[in-house]
């Protein structure tokens, strides 16, 4: 069986393997913090096809950065363009070793990294709490190396924290989750939260993608039970 968000592109279906273990040894999720985050070589952006904004910084003064691994980034970086206070958003990989991600190198498992959306944001409008709600509330964080239908390492849930207070922020967020689930007999969470990795842009045709396909593949779904926090 095809990927299910691949059929829309049979030329990437090749690509796909998730069960190497050759994989699992690239998932370093870290990296040096100092590192910034570069524009795969790859990549001709253009601006937000929403918003019409940069998906390059400088960013506004005072505005705040969260990125987060939720499954796939089409419907994900939709999810976020939509809320009131979010900036600008823009789809990409981060967690890997591979130095120039593309979609289809991330779509055999072997880079190691996960499909991820960088979300900045005005903190006077919209909260770090808020966007941790809406991550939790709008994907399966109890799946592993999974997201329903869409199998494979690149669609593991991450969150990666760019502060001590979002840190401090995620874990008691997931603390206090796993609690809720436990209460309705729900499984374990798998998120992992981390410190920041390099950020690398996807490619033009990735970004915004629900946007500019209406008939687009989304499989972002909760797990049925509301986060409250």
């Amino acid at each position: 069986m095809l990927h299910t968000k691949c059929e829309e592109d049979l030329n990437y279906a090749k690509y796909r393997n998730p069960k190497k273990a050759k994989a699992m040894t690239k998932m370093t999720d870290t990296h040096d913090t100092n590192n910034p985050a570069p524009v795969s070589p790859q990549t001709d952006l253009t601006a937000h096809a929403v918003s019409d904004r940069s998906l390059l910084p400088p960013w506004p003064q005072d505005f705040e950065e969260a990125v987060f691994a939720m499954g796939c980034f089409w419907g994900v970086e939709r999810l976020f363009w939509q809320a009131p206070g979010v900036w600008v958003t823009m789809a990409g990989y981060a967690g890997g070793d591979d130095l120039a991600p593309t979609y289809k190198s991330v779509c055999t498992g072997e880079t190691g990294h996960a499909e991820v959306v960088r979300v900045i944001y005005d903190p006077t409008v919209i909260t770090y709490k808020q966007l941790l709600q809406m991550f939790w509330n709008n994907h399966n964080p109890t799946q592993g190396m999974r997201q329903g239908n869409d199998i494979g390492a690149q669609y593991r849930s991450i969150i990666f924290a760019n502060s001590d207070e979002q840190m401090t922020l995620a874990q008691s967020t997931k603390e206090s989750f796993q609690e809720q689930l436990d209460a309705k007999g729900m499984g374990e969470i798998t998120t992992r939260i981390v410190a920041p990795a390099p950020f690398y842009y996807a490619e033009d045709d990735h970004q915004q993608y629900l946007a500019k396909n209406k008939d687009g593949y989304c499989g972002l779904k909760g797990i049925g039970v509301p986060c409250i926090i």
